[in-house]
């Protein structure tokens, strides 16, 4: 039976870009970066508190499971800022959002109380956004 999940896509625009962002902003660290046939980069990034999980930064270009059409589509999502990719947890969400606005990060939303503990939006540079999290 299925054990965990092992990878998860984020939609990019640009890999250079996003690995950029990731890592210097965010402090995620390179997983793999290896050029396959056909010359698709296969990039993947993680969190170094979370080694079992790899995130796929994924281009939005037609090929493979997306034709022209989709991508299309999937580009003008993500130039719109409207695609939300997740929750990122955190133990301060107060501290890692001024860290993060200070390195640059786009913030939607600043720190606020909610049900579930305490929540920022941010965005990548690639048009996805994601709730920053401290769960109390």
């Amino acid at each position: 039976m299925i054990t965990r999940l092992s990878h998860a896509t984020i939609y990019v625009l640009d890999q250079d870009s996003a690995l950029d962002f990731y890592t210097n902003k965010l402090d995620f660290e390179v997983r793999n970066d290896v050029t396959m046939e056909y010359g698709f980069r296969w990039l993947t990034i993680g969190t170094k508190k979370q080694p079992e999980l790899e995130i796929i930064l994924m281009p939005v270009q037609a090929g493979g499971m997306l034709d022209a059409e989709v991508a299309a589509h999937f580009k003008a999502i993500l130039e719109k800022g409207a695609l939300g990719a997740g929750v990122l947890e955190t133990d301060d969400c107060n501290a890692d959002y001024e860290k993060l606005k200070a390195r640059g990060v786009e913030f939607i939303a600043p720190p606020q109380a909610r049900p579930y503990g305490i929540e920022a939006l941010m965005k990548d540079n690639q048009g996805n956004w994601f709730s920053l999290t401290q769960h109390g």
